[in-house]
C-alpha cells in the first residue's frame, strides 16, 4: 500500500509510472497535446493519445457502429463522429442558451438534444469538421464543455425544483461556485477552440496552471451532487461528494436559511463485468460542514482522490476504492489533517423519496414551473410527438427559465398563473402531454445512448428501453399493478450511467442481445440493489420478472414497494418459489 501510495504521488508531481493514460495526461502540456494540429489536418478521426485529451474539452471521439459491418466489407474507414456534451451546473440556463444549443444540435448534430443524467445536455452526430464552431457557438451561449467528461470533476448536479425559497436559491449557488472552483485552469481549451479568449465560464489565475489538479489531473472522473432536505431527485449516495443541505428555520419564512451540509463520500455505480474488484459502491458520511467552509473541504477531498487513487488501473481509480478499502475513519482523518482542523460529525438524514418534479408546480412567487417528461432525455421528432419543435416555438414564444433534471426531463419555470392555459395548448398542437399520470412506469425509466454511438456499449439501452418498458408495464397491468410506481433503469454496459444499481429493476447490457438483471432497490435511492438473473435475451427481460411481480402483488405488506419485497424476502427465497411454481404438476402423484 505504502509503494502504490507513493507512486501516486510520484505521478501527481509529474513524474513515475501509472497507466497509458496518466502518461498522456502528464506529457499534454496542461490537455493541449495535438489537438489543434489535429484539428487543422482533413482527416475525420484524431489519434489515440488527442482522443484521450479531447475528453477534458467536453467530447468524445464516436462511431455510427449500425455502419461498422458495411464500411468494413468496402474497404471504408469507420464512420467517424463525435459526442459534445455541455457542463451546466445544477441544469440551469435560459431560453436563450436553451434555444442555442438547439440551433447548434439541429447545424452542426444529428437534430436531437439528449438531457443527461448529470443535467447537462449532449449533442451527437458531430463531425470532425464542425467540431471547433460547435464548441465555439456553445461558448458564445456562455455555455462551456470544458469538463463536461475527463478526469476531472464533471458537472454538479442539484435538486432543480425553482422554488422561490431563499435556502434553495443557495443550494443551487453553492452548486455553481463548486462547479467553477473546481474547473480546469489550463489555458488549452480557449486556446484551441476559443483563440485564446477569456469568457465567463471559466475563472483562471495568472501564474497558476492547475492548482487543484497539477499536471496528471485526478486519476479518474469525478462527480458532486448537491440535494434538497429530504428529496433525493440527485441520487445523492451515486456520487463521489454528496452534499445534503441543512435548512435552518421554518420553509419559506424570513429565517429560513442553508446553514450547512451533511458531506457524503465515495459513491459510484461503474463495475466492469467479470472482475470482483470492481462494484458499486454508495457514498457513505463522512462530516458536517458549515456552508462558509463547504468550498474548502470539497477542495480538500478532491486532492485526497488526487493523491490516493488507483492510477495504475483505471478500472479501480474510482474514489469510492479508497473509501471502500481504506475506510471512513482513515479518510476523516486524512481530511482532518490537510484542512489543519476537526470536522464536526455527519448529521442525520430523512428521505421522503424522489420528486421527479413533473406536471405543473408552484414556485412560491406567485409563478409556475411544467415539468414536462422527455423518454430517456432524448429531445426529438417523432411521429405525432413533434418534442423538438414544440419545445424550440414555446421557448421561443413564453421565454421561460429552463431546468434539466437527473430524470433527464425538462421544466419549463418562472411561468405567470395567466399563461398556464395558453402553454398547455400551445404544447397540445406538437402533441406534447403535461400530465405526468399518463405515463405510466415510463414516468420512472431511464435510459443510457449505449448503441449505434457509445464505444463502450455491449447491448443496446435508449433504442430497446421503450419496448422493454412497455412489455414490463403490460405485465403490470395484467396482474392489476398497473397504478404502482416500478423504476426500471437500463444500460447498455456495466459503467452504469443511468443508475441501474439503484431503484427496483436494473437492466444491464452483458452481451449483444443479453442483459443482466438486477431487483430490489428501494424508491428513495438509498440502497443498492441485487444481481438476479444472468444474460436474460431482451425479448425475455418482461417474462423473466412476471414472476416476481406475481409473487409480489400476492405477498407484500401494506404499501411495501416491489423493491421492498424483494430487499426484504431475499433472492434466494424468490428464486425457489420461481422455481416452484415453473415445475410441471404431476396429475398421477
Amino acid at each position: 500500500m505504502a509503494e502504490q501510495e507513493s507512486t501516486n504521488n510520484l505521478i501527481h508531481l509529474g513524474v513515475g509510472g501509472g497507466s497509458k493514460v496518466e502518461r498522456i495526461k502528464k506529457e499534454s502540456a496542461y490537455l493541449r497535446g495535438h489537438i489543434a494540429e489535429e484539428l487543422a489536418q482533413e482527416s475525420s478521426h484524431f489519434t489515440e493519445e488527442d482522443v484521450n485529451l479531447l475528453k477534458f474539452h467536453g467530447t468524445y471521439q464516436q462511431e455510427d457502429r449500425d455502419q461498422r459491418r458495411a464500411r468494413r466489407a468496402g474497404g471504408e474507414e469507420k464512420a467517424y463522429q463525435f459526442m459534445v456534451r455541455s457542463r451546466i451546473p445544477g441544469g440551469v440556463l435560459t431560453a436563450e442558451q436553451y434555444l442555442a444549443e438547439d440551433e447548434i444540435a439541429g447545424r452542426y448534430a444529428n437534430g436531437t438534444l439528449r438531457i443527461t443524467t448529470r443535467q447537462g445536455f449532449q449533442l451527437h452526430g458531430v463531425l470532425k469538421g464542425n467540431l471547433r464552431a460547435t464548441i465555439r457557438e456553445i461558448n458564445e451561449a456562455l455555455l462551456s464543455t470544458l469538463a463536461a467528461c475527463g478526469d476531472v470533476n464533471r458537472n454538479v448536479m442539484a435538486c432543480p425544483a425553482p422554488l422561490a425559497s431563499r435556502a434553495h436559491a443557495r443550494v443551487h449557488e453553492i452548486a455553481h461556485t463548486i462547479a467553477m472552483h473546481l474547473a480546469p485552469r489550463s489555458r488549452a481549451y480557449h486556446e484551441i477552440w476559443l483563440d485564446g479568449e477569456q469568457v465567463q465560464t471559466v475563472q483562471q489565475e495568472e501564474g497558476e496552471v492547475e492548482p487543484i489538479y497539477g499536471p496528471s489531473y485526478l486519476p479518474r472522473k469525478f462527480k458532486i451532487g448537491v440535494a434538497f432536505p429530504g428529496d433525493n431527485c440527485i441520487d445523492v449516495y451515486t456520487q463521489d461528494i454528496g452534499l445534503v443541505a441543512h435548512i435552518e428555520g421554518e420553509s419559506g419564512a424570513e429565517d429560513e436559511r442553508l446553514a450547512g451540509f451533511t458531506v457524503l463520500v465515495g459513491g459510484g455505480m461503474g463495475m466492469t463485468h467479470g472482475k470482483a474488484e470492481t462494484y458499486p459502491h454508495l457514498a457513505l458520511p463522512l462530516c458536517y460542514t458549515p456552508i462558509e467552509e463547504i468550498v474548502e473541504v470539497v477542495e480538500t477531498i478532491v486532492t485526497i482522490q488526487r493523491d490516493y487513487g488507483d492510477r495504475q488501473n483505471r478500472k479501480h481509480a474510482r474514489m469510492k476504492y479508497v473509501v471502500a478499502e481504506r475506510g471512513i475513519p482513515w479518510f476523516k482523518s486524512e481530511l482532518e489533517s490537510r484542512l489543519g482542523r476537526t470536522v464536526q460529525e455527519p448529521r442525520p438524514l430523512q428521505w421522503n423519496g424522489v420528486d421527479d418534479h413533473l406536471g405543473w408546480h408552484e414556485q412560491g412567487d406567485g409563478r409556475w414551473f411544467l415539468g414536462l417528461h422527455v423518454q430517456n432525455g432524448r429531445i426529438k421528432d417523432e411521429g405525432a410527438t413533434r418534442l423538438r419543435t414544440g419545445l424550440r416555438e414555446v421557448i421561443a414564444e413564453f421565454r421561460p427559465g429552463i431546468h434539466l433534471t437527473p430524470q433527464q426531463n425538462i421544466l419549463l419555470t418562472d411561468i405567470q398563473p395567466a399563461q398556464r392555459t395558453q402553454l398547455e395548448a400551445r404544447l397540445a398542437e406538437y402533441g406534447i402531454a403535461t400530465d405526468p399520470d399518463s405515463l405510466g412506469i415510463r414516468r420512472f425509466a431511464l435510459a443510457c445512448p449505449a448503441l449505434p454511438t457509445c464505444g463502450l456499449a455491449l447491448a443496446e439501452a435508449e433504442r430497446v428501453s421503450p419496448t422493454v418498458v412497455r412489455q414490463i408495464e403490460d405485465e403490470l397491468r395484467a396482474l392489476g399493478l398497473e397504478n404502482e410506481p416500478v423504476t426500471v433503469r437500463m444500460t447498455g454496459c456495466p459503467n452504469g450511467c443511468a443508475r441501474p444499481y439503484m431503484g427496483d429493476i436494473g437492466i444491464v447490457g452483458r452481451t449483444k442481445d443479453f442483459y443482466h438483471i438486477y431487483i430490489g432497490g428501494d424508491q428513495p435511492n438509498t440502497r443498492l440493489n441485487m444481481l438476479y438473473a444472468q444474460l436474460v435475451h431482451v425479448n425475455d427481460v418482461a417474462a423473466t420478472i412476471r414472476p416476481l411481480l406475481e409473487i409480489w402483488r400476492d405477498e407484500r405488506g401494506a404499501s411495501e414497494t416491489f423493491g421492498d419485497f424483494c430487499h426484504r424476502v431475499g433472492l434466494e427465497y424468490l428464486r425457489a418459489r420461481v422455481a416452484d411454481a415453473s415445475q410441471p404438476v404431476d396429475v398421477h402423484a
